[in-house]
């Protein structure tokens, strides 16, 4: 058994000695027990990694600046495809990509994730955060380019034994564009250091 199994257990068995709860009541209380249980079970079985932080500087953009609720939505659609990234790299599922990368950089990172599983090691990224820079976004709001500094500490295993961490600023070109619901990463780079 789990530990929140038995706290739950013993609060249940605390609760019925100093309570008496009519009959009409208790159908209720033990379904609010159980779904409070289920709850505790599946926060503890998958926690639900945070957004990494992004910052977006838009200033002096052109041929056209970004509208507030673009730029929002790019950067939570960014954070995300940096969440799921880390995910893929750590489980070694390209499954785990989402839906925030496509073409190119889609393609690319499915053969990272199959190049790294087949070698046995997985890559955990601590990520501390993106200052993106936008670059160009084109007259038509088709595309958007970006520049992304990025504070990665970056940890290499096999199985569980740690072989190297890196923890410096990467800098990566971005295209991202726009979809139905969501802003796609459809091509992302590595820059050589102090590119920009």
């Amino acid at each position: 058994m789990t530990k929140v199994t038995l706290v739950l257990r013993r609060i249940s068995l605390s609760f019925k000695r100093q309570f008496v709860l009519p009959a009409c009541v208790r159908p209720f209380v033990k379904a609010t027990f159980v779904i409070v249980l289920c709850i505790l079970m599946r926060a503890q079985v998958a926690p639900q990694t945070q957004l990494p932080q992004v910052h977006l500087d838009a200033s002096g953009l052109a041929p056209r600046p970004i509208e507030e609720l673009t730029g929002t939505a790019v950067v939570h659609d960014y954070a995300q495809a940096w969440r799921d990234l880390a995910d893929a790299l750590e489980s070694g599922s390209s499954a785990e990509l989402g839906e925030e990368f496509v073409g190119s950089a889609r393609d690319r990172l499915v053969r990272r994730v199959g190049e790294q599983r087949q070698a046995g090691i997985h890559v955990r990224i601590v990520d501390h955060g993106h200052n993106l820079k936008a670059v160009f976004y084109s007259s038509d709001g088709t595309a958007m380019q970006l520049v992304d500094r990025a504070q990665l500490e970056i940890q290499t295993f096999d199985g569980d034994k740690l072989l190297d961490t890196q923890n410096a600023p990467h800098d990566y070109v971005i295209l991202m564009t726009p979809g139905a619901d969501r802003w796609y990463v459809r091509d992302i780079e590595e820059a050589p250091a102090k590119s920009f």
